[in-house]
């Protein structure tokens, strides 16, 4: 009788660990979040325009399913500039400057495909680390100040996001190679330096498979090395690591770098990109705006949990719902309102640990396990009293 209540109980902690465990938890929540999101902007659109709004949420919630290389593409930027969020979140630093570390490393890019010649074969490679050594340079000195000075590093990073986007345009526009003053854009890049395309009929390409990769390394790094176990134990208690041997103030110099880093690729696969028109690149235009990539960067590495392979899956579905927000203006709405389902889907995430408690105990509920914690929790007291006896 007793192995069998100790049985029991083993079960249901196996049942709890399931439903609060990190991975299950975490999909649970943003599954929730998203599901709440999309509810939300019907209401909006329902509200906004009643009789389009069941076309305008099938855009939203399909439309991205006929234009998957457009998805793909656009989710290339936001996955880089995710993780480098979400990798800074799980070291305990919130990397808001992943905007201008994006567009440092963008200029990097820049740089290298229009001043250095190079042959094709080498070339968008050479381009793609010249974008990370940007971005790392841009993460490092918030992380200096972090370190040394304990400076916030949200402040730091913050205002680095105004000052790499007013240098970068400043220089760009300075460049009479670079940029072209007809048009206020930049030159279309050599295609010696563009990032090979996938497909004929879309912008996505090789960027996208490197991303992910990326993404895969660095859950590697994170849950398999040694060096990832040091950069989280700093980033949970920074004076307890260091007093274990660890270097805590290199390791927070260290995180910013890798951080910085990976918005900087974020930014060279976007501008690396082939365009739709043959023989042509993307362009970059100077016009003193800070790049939004960085900023939806913080919502997939949120809804993402800051989970690497999360991440890879939240930035898909940000660009997929953001490529369908745009089908819906045949319909009279404003692309704006995937912008409210992006808010509201990261508002809920917020509270994730929240409403994954909530589901819990409706599970709970609905299969009776309380019940029957009451009955094993009775028979293990009458047992406890016979062997007293």
């Amino acid at each position: 009788m007793q192995d069998k209540i100790n049985s029991n109980n083993k079960n249901k902690i196996d049942f709890k660990n399931r439903i609060y465990g990190g991975g299950l938890a975490s999909f649970l929540s943003a599954l929730m979040a998203i599901i709440l999101g999309l509810v939300f902007g019907f209401l909006v659109m329902l509200i906004a325009i009643p009789e389009n709004a069941l076309m305008g949420f099938r855009y939203v919630a399909f439309g991205g399913f006929n234009r998957i290389g457009d998805v793909f593409y656009f989710a290339t930027p936001i996955l880089m500039t995710g993780l480098s969020v979400g990798f800074a979140f799980k070291m305990g630093l919130f990397n808001i400057g992943a905007s201008g570390q994006y567009t440092m490393g963008m200029f990097f890019a820049l740089y290298v495909g229009f001043m250095w010649k190079l042959p094709p074969s080498i070339h968008w490679i050479v381009a793609i680390l010249a974008g990370a050594v940007g971005g790392m340079l841009w993460g490092f000195i918030p992380g200096v100040f972090k370190a040394l000075l304990n400076v916030n590093e949200v402040i730091t990073s913050i205002m680095f996001n105004y000052i790499g986007m007013y240098l970068v345009d400043m220089m760009i526009q300075r460049s009479s190679t670079m940029y072209k003053f007809d048009q206020t854009r930049t030159n279309y890049l050599p295609s010696s330096v563009q990032i090979p395309a996938l497909t004929t009929n879309s912008n996505v390409n090789l960027g996208i498979i490197l991303a992910i990769a990326i993404g895969i390394l660095l859950y590697i790094i994170l849950k398999k090395t040694t060096f990832g176990y040091e950069l989280k134990a700093t980033g949970f208690n920074k004076f307890a690591s260091e007093y274990a041997g660890m270097r805590g103030k290199k390791n927070i110099i260290l995180t910013m770098v890798i951080a910085g880093g990976l918005a900087g690729l974020g930014g060279a696969f976007a501008i690396l990109a082939p365009s739709a028109i043959a023989g042509s690149s993307m362009t970059y235009e100077p016009i003193n705006i800070i790049a939004s990539n960085g900023f939806t960067g913080i919502a997939v590495a949120l809804l993402g949990s800051s989970h690497p392979i999360g991440i890879i899956f939240s930035s898909v579905f940000i660009s997929h719902i953001q490529r369908g927000g745009t089908l819906a203006s045949l319909v009279g709405y404003k692309p704006e309102i995937i912008d409210v389902v992006v808010a509201v889907i990261i508002y809920f995430s917020a509270f994730a640990m929240v409403m994954n408690e909530a589901l819990a105990r409706f599970i709970k509920s609905r299969t009776g396990k309380g019940h029957d914690d009451k009955i094993t929790g009775d028979k293990v007291s009458n047992n406890n009293i016979k062997e007293a006896e």
